[in-house]
């Protein structure tokens, strides 16, 4: 393919294409988004699910190119397999879904998740450098879509900038998805794969040596991705591919603090780990790596260019180590994170008010609330416990409305779901949410009838 990334269109297709297909299958095609020796991708109409895809088309060679050619097509029906096999199975907010998969005889095709935006090869040079803490939100959502994938019996094996489509809003990156999954190898596959494919520059000395691979050859990809963004050059870097090669083997990457000003110690040093020559020495697994990364801008020690609100990274770790969110999976973690709504209070605002129709229901992040009847104080909860789920589920208007006022008790941080904004998860999370609410009202039971057993003990 060409330097552009097939999947991410800054400027939209081109208009004037006059070899362009009017139709591939029953997708109506209105641009090219990329051209190269192997495949071509297109930007088509799904009418049916009403939404834009990337189609990728492979180019195959004819009876009647040279050997090398065919052979060339041998390999590019392999990887069009790989990636043709995926479909519809990953399901992950940080990967590019494939949703269909052609077996056309003369060129198959995938249909894929078209994400506007470019890749994160524009950001890896030196003079369009991202601010540290939006590498490290970018290292954080890459770390656990690639955790994803590994809890699949995948390794993606190409790891790198062109791989990795972000989604931009006025120049700021606000998501990532990592895509292009036809080298990926498959743990649970009986099919013959191919060894000893990616990208040099990111390839770790295992998967260069043809050996055995695990999920820490994606991470030490993932580092050497990182390392490039935040110091606008890749770790290893030489005039040729024997001489790159001898310095994955043999050479230790330069200091990043000495690379770029602002550099702390601790992302050097995971960084470094994580490029270590031996599996055994990087991080133990994905969510070690992603909580060690993502604890450089929890900590503070990483200056934040622009702090509006929570980074997504830190609100993934809040709803993690909350009670309500026990049962969750990483994907409905991440699907919370998307959907629900996060409210910061001051102290003294009111949630709720005696009266009012409950619309919502909030989840306590941070902070304190009171319940007050009658302006007495009857309760205080702290975080991890909800408020106003009774009247959200009340089977009727006449219940839906608070019977107590919720004050917060100082500055809080809360989780707010509305019914649309429920409607719109998907039913594996609706379900845990379910399974959640049901444990809060048998606590909420239990404590009412503690409270009539022994009054006096509860007070």
């Amino acid at each position: 393919m060409s330097a552009r990334h097939p999947f991410a269109a800054t400027q939209g297709a081109r208009p004037a294409d006059p070899g362009l297909p009017t139709h591939i299958g029953k997708y109506r095609v209105v641009g090219r988004l990329g051209d190269g020796a192997t495949s071509e991708v297109f930007l088509a109409v799904d009418a049916f699910h009403q939404r834009q895809v990337a189609i990728k088309r492979a180019r195959l060679a004819t009876s009647g190119e040279s050997l090398e050619c065919r052979v060339d097509n041998h390999y590019r029906e392999h990887f069009f397999a790989a990636e043709a096999a995926l479909a519809g199975k990953l399901l992950h907010p940080n990967v590019a879904q494939i949703f269909d998969a052609v077996a056309d005889p003369l060129q198959p095709y995938l249909v894929m998740e078209y994400v506007p935006g470019d890749t994160l090869r524009r950001f890896c040079r030196p003079d369009a450098l991202l601010a540290l803490d939006q590498i490290v939100e970018i290292g954080f959502k890459c770390a656990m879509a690639l955790g994803y994938v590994a809890r699949q019996g995948l390794i993606h094996r190409d790891v790198k900038p062109a791989n990795i489509l972000a989604v931009l809003h006025k120049g700021w990156v606000t998501d990532i998805k990592v895509t292009d999954f036809g080298s990926v190898f498959d743990h649970r596959s009986d099919r013959t794969q191919i060894f000893r494919v990616g990208s040099l520059a990111y390839m770790s000395p295992e998967q260069l040596d043809g050996s055995t691979l695990d999920e820490r050859a994606d991470m030490y990809a993932l580092a050497a991705v990182l390392y490039h963004l935040v110091a606008g050059r890749p770790p290893f870097d030489a005039a040729n591919p024997v001489a790159l090669m001898h310095q994955i083997y043999h050479a230790q990457p330069p200091s990043l603090m000495v690379l770029r000003d602002g550099v702390p110690p601790r992302l050097d040093a995971l960084l470094r780990q994580t490029l270590a020559k031996l599996p055994e020495d990087r991080p133990a697994g994905w969510t070690a790596f992603a909580q060690s990364w993502s604890q450089l801008v929890a900590s503070g020690e990483l200056p934040v260019a622009r702090r509006q609100d929570l980074l997504d990274s830190e609100r993934f770790n809040l709803l993690r180590s909350l009670d309500f969110f026990h049962g969750f999976g990483d994907v409905e973690l991440w699907e919370v994170v998307h959907r629900a709504q996060w409210l910061r209070h001051r102290d003294g605002a009111a949630l709720y008010r005696k009266g009012e129709e409950g619309r919502t229901f909030h989840i306590i992040a941070l902070g304190r609330v009171g319940v007050y009847r009658d302006g007495a104080r009857v309760a205080r909860l702290g975080a991890g416990t909800s408020v106003g789920e009774m009247a959200y589920l009340a089977p009727s208007p006449a219940l839906r409305l608070h019977g107590a006022d919720v004050i917060a008790a100082e500055a809080a941080t809360t989780i707010a779901f509305t019914p649309e904004a429920v409607d719109l998860l998907s039913p594996t999370t609706r379900h845990l949410f379910d399974a959640a609410f049901i444990g809060v009202l048998v606590r909420r039971l239990h404590a009412a009838h503690e409270a009539l057993a022994h009054p006096r003990r509860i007070l």
